[in-house]
Protein backbone atom coordinates (compact mmCIF):
# COMPACT_ATOMS: atom_id res chain seq x y z
CA UNK A 1 0.00 0.00 0.00
CA UNK A 2 1.11 3.57 -1.11
CA UNK A 3 0.86 5.90 1.94
CA UNK A 4 -1.02 9.48 1.00
CA UNK A 5 0.69 12.35 -0.14
CA UNK A 6 2.60 13.99 2.49
CA UNK A 7 5.41 13.57 4.36
CA UNK A 8 5.28 10.29 7.08
CA UNK A 9 6.16 11.07 10.54
CA UNK A 10 7.32 7.77 11.05
CA UNK A 11 9.02 5.16 8.87
CA UNK A 12 9.43 1.44 9.54
CA UNK A 13 10.97 -1.33 7.59
CA UNK A 14 10.01 -4.92 8.22
CA UNK A 15 11.78 -7.69 6.62
CA UNK A 16 10.61 -11.21 6.83
CA UNK A 17 9.76 -14.29 4.34
CA UNK A 18 6.04 -13.94 5.20
CA UNK A 19 5.43 -10.37 3.33
CA UNK A 20 1.55 -11.13 2.98
CA UNK A 21 1.11 -12.20 6.03
CA UNK A 22 2.50 -9.51 7.57
CA UNK A 23 1.30 -6.56 5.03
CA UNK A 24 -2.35 -8.16 6.06
CA UNK A 25 -2.37 -6.89 9.58
CA UNK A 26 -0.57 -3.90 8.63
CA UNK A 27 -2.95 -3.16 6.29
CA UNK A 28 -6.04 -3.44 8.86
CA UNK A 29 -8.09 -1.12 11.79
CA UNK A 30 -5.72 1.74 13.92
CA UNK A 31 -2.04 0.73 12.12
CA UNK A 32 -3.44 0.42 8.28
CA UNK A 33 -5.83 3.87 8.83
CA UNK A 34 -2.48 5.41 9.57
CA UNK A 35 -0.83 3.78 6.70
CA UNK A 36 -3.13 5.13 4.25
CA UNK A 37 -3.16 8.37 5.66
CA UNK A 38 0.62 8.82 5.53
CA UNK A 39 1.44 9.14 8.79
CA UNK A 40 3.00 6.05 9.17
CA UNK A 41 5.60 4.61 6.34
CA UNK A 42 5.63 1.28 6.73
CA UNK A 43 7.72 -1.09 4.16
CA UNK A 44 7.60 -5.06 3.82
CA UNK A 45 10.25 -6.40 2.39
CA UNK A 46 10.65 -10.03 1.47
CA UNK A 47 13.91 -11.75 2.30
CA UNK A 48 13.01 -14.35 -0.54
CA UNK A 49 13.50 -12.06 -3.18
CA UNK A 50 17.24 -11.28 -2.45
CA UNK A 51 17.77 -14.68 -2.57
CA UNK A 52 20.21 -15.88 -5.38
CA UNK A 53 19.50 -19.00 -6.51
CA UNK A 54 15.92 -20.57 -8.44
CA UNK A 55 14.65 -22.01 -5.63
CA UNK A 56 14.55 -18.54 -3.62
CA UNK A 57 16.63 -20.10 -0.50
CA UNK A 58 17.07 -18.07 2.55
CA UNK A 59 18.41 -20.70 4.95
CA UNK A 60 20.85 -23.40 5.08
CA UNK A 61 21.88 -26.23 7.16
CA UNK A 62 24.38 -25.04 10.52
CA UNK A 63 28.04 -26.01 10.19
CA UNK A 64 29.05 -28.64 13.23
CA UNK A 65 25.49 -30.23 12.47
CA UNK A 66 22.21 -29.92 14.35
CA UNK A 67 18.40 -30.00 14.44
CA UNK A 68 16.68 -27.35 12.17
CA UNK A 69 17.81 -24.76 9.34
CA UNK A 70 19.37 -21.23 9.62
CA UNK A 71 18.96 -18.20 8.18
CA UNK A 72 21.90 -17.45 5.80
CA UNK A 73 23.72 -14.24 5.55
CA UNK A 74 23.88 -13.68 1.75
CA UNK A 75 20.11 -12.75 1.24
CA UNK A 76 19.81 -10.66 4.58
CA UNK A 77 22.85 -8.80 4.15
CA UNK A 78 21.31 -7.98 0.37
CA UNK A 79 17.47 -7.46 1.14
CA UNK A 80 18.98 -4.53 3.72
CA UNK A 81 21.44 -3.54 1.48
CA UNK A 82 18.82 -3.48 -1.18
CA UNK A 83 16.35 -1.41 0.66
CA UNK A 84 18.35 0.97 2.88
CA UNK A 85 16.23 1.43 5.94
CA UNK A 86 16.09 3.55 8.46
CA UNK A 87 18.24 2.61 11.03
CA UNK A 88 18.32 1.31 13.85
CA UNK A 89 18.27 -2.32 12.16
CA UNK A 90 16.97 -4.57 15.24
CA UNK A 91 16.67 -7.95 15.00
CA UNK A 92 14.05 -9.73 16.64
CA UNK A 93 15.93 -12.17 19.21
CA UNK A 94 15.28 -13.78 22.32
CA UNK A 95 18.68 -12.82 23.41
CA UNK A 96 18.14 -9.66 22.82
CA UNK A 97 17.05 -6.38 25.26
CA UNK A 98 13.50 -6.99 26.36
CA UNK A 99 10.64 -4.02 25.02
CA UNK A 100 8.76 -2.22 27.17
CA UNK A 101 7.17 1.09 26.65
CA UNK A 102 10.25 3.41 27.65
CA UNK A 103 11.77 1.51 24.47
CA UNK A 104 8.42 1.91 22.80
CA UNK A 105 8.95 6.16 23.18
CA UNK A 106 12.13 6.42 22.28
CA UNK A 107 11.72 4.56 18.64
CA UNK A 108 8.55 6.63 18.15
CA UNK A 109 10.28 10.04 18.61
CA UNK A 110 12.70 9.13 15.87
CA UNK A 111 12.24 9.08 12.31
CA UNK A 112 11.83 5.78 11.87
CA UNK A 113 13.50 2.15 12.41
CA UNK A 114 13.71 -0.88 10.67
CA UNK A 115 12.73 -4.88 12.12
CA UNK A 116 14.25 -8.03 10.98
CA UNK A 117 12.50 -11.06 11.54
CA UNK A 118 14.81 -14.65 12.03
CA UNK A 119 12.82 -17.97 11.01
CA UNK A 120 14.08 -21.71 12.11
CA UNK A 121 17.06 -22.55 14.39
CA UNK A 122 17.79 -18.32 14.28
CA UNK A 123 20.25 -15.79 11.77
CA UNK A 124 23.76 -16.49 10.90
CA UNK A 125 26.27 -15.08 13.67
CA UNK A 126 27.38 -12.60 11.32
CA UNK A 127 24.22 -10.97 10.96
CA UNK A 128 23.87 -10.22 14.48
CA UNK A 129 27.43 -9.58 14.76
CA UNK A 130 28.11 -6.74 10.87
CA UNK A 131 24.28 -6.12 10.11
CA UNK A 132 21.45 -5.27 12.98
CA UNK A 133 21.97 -2.71 15.10
CA UNK A 134 20.97 -4.38 17.96
CA UNK A 135 18.54 -7.24 19.49
CA UNK A 136 15.03 -7.03 20.61
CA UNK A 137 12.89 -8.92 22.15
CA UNK A 138 9.46 -9.10 23.62
CA UNK A 139 9.66 -11.73 26.59
CA UNK A 140 10.75 -15.07 27.46
CA UNK A 141 9.05 -17.75 25.76
CA UNK A 142 9.71 -19.29 21.98
CA UNK A 143 8.10 -18.54 18.77
CA UNK A 144 8.36 -19.62 15.38
CA UNK A 145 9.34 -16.50 13.66
CA UNK A 146 9.88 -12.90 14.57
CA UNK A 147 7.05 -11.78 13.06
CA UNK A 148 4.32 -11.55 15.57
CA UNK A 149 6.98 -9.82 17.72
CA UNK A 150 7.90 -7.56 15.10
CA UNK A 151 3.93 -6.88 14.78
CA UNK A 152 3.70 -5.75 18.41
CA UNK A 153 6.49 -4.05 18.77
CA UNK A 154 4.96 -1.67 15.28
CA UNK A 155 1.49 -1.19 17.46
CA UNK A 156 3.36 -0.38 20.44
CA UNK A 157 5.72 2.34 19.22
CA UNK A 158 2.60 3.49 16.07
CA UNK A 159 0.51 4.34 19.00
CA UNK A 160 2.96 6.71 20.08
CA UNK A 161 3.43 8.51 16.87
CA UNK A 162 1.27 11.73 17.00
CA UNK A 163 -1.84 11.58 15.18
CA UNK A 164 -2.34 8.11 14.78
CA UNK A 165 -4.77 7.81 17.77
CA UNK A 166 -7.62 9.78 17.59
CA UNK A 167 -7.20 10.89 21.15
CA UNK A 168 -3.84 11.39 22.48
CA UNK A 169 -4.23 11.06 25.98
CA UNK A 170 -5.25 7.52 25.61
CA UNK A 171 -1.75 6.78 24.96
CA UNK A 172 -0.72 8.91 28.42
CA UNK A 173 -3.68 7.24 30.32
CA UNK A 174 -3.32 3.54 29.33
CA UNK A 175 -0.92 0.97 31.16
CA UNK A 176 2.64 1.94 31.29
CA UNK A 177 2.59 5.66 30.08
CA UNK A 178 3.89 6.31 33.54
CA UNK A 179 5.43 3.53 34.70
CA UNK A 180 1.63 2.58 36.05
CA UNK A 181 -1.23 0.04 35.37
CA UNK A 182 -4.23 1.51 33.82
CA UNK A 183 -7.05 2.33 36.21
CA UNK A 184 -9.90 0.25 35.98
CA UNK A 185 -12.63 1.40 33.18
CA UNK A 186 -16.63 1.20 33.33
CA UNK A 187 -19.68 2.09 30.96
CA UNK A 188 -23.41 1.76 31.08
CA UNK A 189 -25.56 0.38 33.07
CA UNK A 190 -24.21 1.70 36.12
CA UNK A 191 -25.18 -1.55 38.05
CA UNK A 192 -24.86 -5.33 35.88
CA UNK A 193 -25.92 -7.84 38.27
CA UNK A 194 -25.61 -6.56 41.57
CA UNK A 195 -22.43 -5.12 40.50
CA UNK A 196 -22.40 -1.33 40.26
CA UNK A 197 -20.37 1.62 39.45
CA UNK A 198 -17.84 3.26 41.76
CA UNK A 199 -20.47 6.07 42.93
CA UNK A 200 -17.48 8.64 42.49
CA UNK A 201 -17.52 8.13 38.71
CA UNK A 202 -21.41 9.08 38.52
CA UNK A 203 -20.51 11.85 40.46
CA UNK A 204 -19.65 14.82 37.77
CA UNK A 205 -16.42 16.10 40.10
CA UNK A 206 -13.98 15.59 37.10
CA UNK A 207 -11.08 16.34 39.70
CA UNK A 208 -11.87 13.90 42.37
CA UNK A 209 -12.38 11.59 39.28
CA UNK A 210 -9.06 12.36 38.27
CA UNK A 211 -7.14 12.02 41.84
CA UNK A 212 -9.47 8.44 42.26
CA UNK A 213 -8.56 7.15 38.83
CA UNK A 214 -4.80 7.90 39.66
CA UNK A 215 -4.90 5.94 43.13
CA UNK A 216 -6.60 3.37 41.44
CA UNK A 217 -3.97 3.15 38.83
CA UNK A 218 -1.19 3.26 42.13
CA UNK A 219 -3.22 0.94 44.33
CA UNK A 220 -3.94 -1.92 40.99
CA UNK A 221 0.12 -1.21 40.20
CA UNK A 222 1.08 -2.03 43.75
CA UNK A 223 -0.71 -4.99 43.88
CA UNK A 224 -0.03 -6.56 40.57
CA UNK A 225 3.05 -5.42 39.65
CA UNK A 226 5.10 -4.22 42.64
CA UNK A 227 8.28 -4.36 40.24
CA UNK A 228 7.05 -1.15 38.64
CA UNK A 229 6.42 0.90 41.52
CA UNK A 230 10.35 0.05 42.63
CA UNK A 231 11.55 0.88 39.03
CA UNK A 232 9.90 4.21 39.80
CA UNK A 233 11.78 4.53 43.02
CA UNK A 234 8.80 3.32 45.22
CA UNK A 235 6.38 5.92 46.40
CA UNK A 236 6.25 9.76 46.33
CA UNK A 237 5.02 11.44 49.55
CA UNK A 238 2.67 13.10 47.63
CA UNK A 239 1.06 9.66 46.23
CA UNK A 240 1.37 7.98 49.62
CA UNK A 241 -0.75 11.02 50.91
CA UNK A 242 -3.27 10.35 47.75
CA UNK A 243 -3.99 6.49 48.67
CA UNK A 244 -4.69 7.60 52.58
CA UNK A 245 -7.54 10.08 50.89
CA UNK A 246 -9.02 7.86 48.53
CA UNK A 247 -9.32 4.99 51.05
CA UNK A 248 -12.72 5.81 51.98
CA UNK A 249 -13.20 5.11 48.54
CA UNK A 250 -12.68 1.39 48.11
CA UNK A 251 -8.95 1.97 48.41
CA UNK A 252 -6.60 -0.17 51.20
CA UNK A 253 -5.62 2.02 53.86
CA UNK A 254 -2.31 -0.33 54.02
CA UNK A 255 0.37 1.69 51.73
CA UNK A 256 3.64 -0.37 51.38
Amino acid sequence: MTPATGPPSQRIDLFTIFPDLVGAWLNSSLIGRARTSGLLDLRVHDLREAADDPRRSVDDSPYGGGAGMVLAPGPLFRAVEQAVPRRPLLLLDPGGRRFDQVWARELAGGSGFSLLCGRYEGVDQRVADHLVDGRLSIGDFVLSGGEIAALAVVEAVARLVPGVMGNEDSAVEESFGAGLLEYPQYTRPASFRGWDVPDILLSGDHGRVKRWRHAQSLARTMQQRPDLIEARGGLTDEERALLAEMASDGLSSEVP
